[in-house]
């Protein structure tokens, strides 16, 4: 039996970087295909107008775009936020058809609370004084994800754990830690300012959802993560805010009978049980 797909009131996706290596297309397709929402809010980085190439796109990337078109076909809401990548785009804010909108910036009222959703690329200096250096940054970051997945690809082989280089890099470089740190608090700090008790944002391929507290008070600061190393949505459904992990629900997706197995050890020990009871049966 094939598992109903997933009621959720709002969805945000962001970093999907389609037509790009990196893009992890065929995985954000399953998801998108096994939720049913009521609103998707698209923050930023969408398309990489920036990077795009033809040879990167394969029909997983087309799939996407025709679920998205799909969800606005069926009366959801689709709020497409620019982003740096895909800013292109900001020439028609605000433009609007059947559901369909293209903005800078979003503002919702969720259950008496306010959220506001921005890409957070206007929050990046380098971007701002140096927009050369950002799309050098983009081509370096483009590099090492496809050097990681040559990596990967070796590690796999051998029975090995995968690395994640830049992940490595945002723990452990003092100048990316404090970099996030500092585009977190900045973004509280207006947000409060601005008496918001919800901000969204993307840009950063950082997932999280926490609570900042600044001298004006305090808020959730939730970001989306991205699709190319993260794999993560946030999802609001039933006045409750969580980080969607497609790696971590995985088994989800392989439609394992009706079984509905928490983790991978529950999984193998299954599937171990039932190859025994198959040799006795022999």
């Amino acid at each position: 039996m094939k598992n109903s797909k997933r009621l959720v009131d709002l969805v945000v996706i962001s970093d999907t970087h389609l037509g790009t290596i990196g893009c992890r297309a065929e995985e954000l397709n399953q998801y998108l295909k096994s939720i049913q929402p009521k609103t998707i809010v698209l923050n930023g980085d969408i398309i990489d107008i920036w990077q795009f190439s033809k040879r990167y796109w394969n029909k997983y990337h087309t799939k996407v775009i025709h679920q998205l078109l799909k969800f606005v076909s069926n009366g959801v809401k689709v709020h497409y936020i620019a982003g740096n990548h895909d800013e292109a785009l900001r020439r028609f804010l605000n433009f609007e058809l059947e559901g369909f909108k293209i903005t800078n910036k979003l503002t919702l009222d969720l259950d008496d609370k306010r959220a506001w959703f921005f890409h957070g690329d206007v929050f990046d200096v380098t971007m701002e004084h140096s927009r050369w250096l950002t799309q050098m940054g983009a081509i370096g970051y483009d590099l090492l994800i496809f050097i990681n997945s040559t990596v990967n690809r070796v590690l796999t082989f051998f029975g090995r754990e995968k690395l994640s280089f830049s992940k490595t890099i945002k723990n452990k470089v003092k100048a990316a830690v404090s970099f996030i740190n500092k585009f977190e608090s900045t973004v509280a700090e207006i947000a409060l300012k601005n008496n918001y008790d919800y901000v969204v944002c993307g840009h950063i391929h950082q997932p999280c959802i926490k609570t900042i507290n600044t001298k004006d008070g305090c808020l959730t600061y939730l970001n989306s993560g991205d699709w190319i190393e993260n794999m993560t949505a946030l999802e609001y459904h039933d006045n409750k805010w969580t980080l969607y992990n497609y790696e971590s629900v995985f088994f989800e997706h392989k439609n394992l009978d009706d079984h509905d197995y928490k983790d991978a050890k529950t999984l193998f020990s299954d599937l171990v049980a039932d190859i025994n009871l198959k040799s006795t049966e022999l």
